[in-house]
């Protein structure tokens, strides 16, 4: 099943501040301690949803808690919504598809996995609550809203850089490959501050220090 654009009015509770609905683009559907899955909602055109590229920043807000948690995309596929029947090669361009086999868009699915990596308490007092690298009480759960992540938040959260331990530990992923592209989408974020990559770098160095080879392949994917 695809999922529908969320339908907001003015006045909706629980909902992030700042421009959400704009970036509201997906759903939970899988959720666990240290991660979660998620489904992109169907786009109002014919075309596909949109996948988040590979080390982007996500967020979902456990609303038990309040606790905006955030996470990284380190896997996202997209497949037939009906698991019985394979796509096949068709031979045609996007906009062919659109006008011959408009069907096949309302046939399939974006899914996207994130690894948690830590998250914003609530605050009752000021905009902003404290963040915390480190895994929260509860991760968000079924059918909470995905949300892109604004750059705000993401720069105030690589302050620190202890997320990048996280990343390195994932089971199932490319996680040299993800701690490079986290580092190259936050960079760009901090309009190349250099400062903040050579932090980065050295911190990387202390995580890998008994693993020379390793940390060489990670910064050789991180171009200044």
């Amino acid at each position: 099943m695809r999922l529908p654009l969320p339908q907001f009015t003015t006045g909706d509770s629980g909902l992030p501040p700042s421009n959400r609905y704009s970036q509201h683009f997906a759903e939970v559907i899988e959720t666990n301690t240290t991660e979660f899955l998620a489904q992109c909602l169907e786009p109002e055109d014919l075309s596909f949803p949109p996948m988040p590229p590979f080390g982007s920043w996500v967020s979902a807000v456990d609303e038990e808690s309040g606790n905006q948690v955030y996470a990284i995309v380190y896997h996202a596929t997209t497949m037939p919504v009906d698991s019985v029947h394979r796509a096949v090669a068709l031979g045609l361009s996007l906009e062919a598809l659109r006008e011959e086999q408009p069907q096949i868009f309302a046939m399939l699915k974006t899914e996207f996995r994130a690894a948690i990596v830590g998250f914003e308490e609530k605050s009752i007092n000021s905009h902003h609550g404290k963040m915390y690298q480190y895994l929260p009480p509860r991760p968000p759960q079924i059918h909470q809203a995905v949300y892109r992540c604004q750059p705000e938040a993401i720069i105030q959260f690589t302050e620190d850089l202890d997320f990048l331990r996280t990343l390195l530990m994932i089971n199932g992923a490319p996680v040299d490959s993800l701690a490079a592209a986290a580092i190259r989408g936050v960079y760009q974020l901090r309009k190349t501050e250099r400062e903040w990559l050579i932090k980065a770098g050295r911190h990387l160095s202390i995580l890998l220090k008994d693993d020379y080879d390793r940390l060489r392949f990670i910064l050789s994917q991180i171009h200044p």
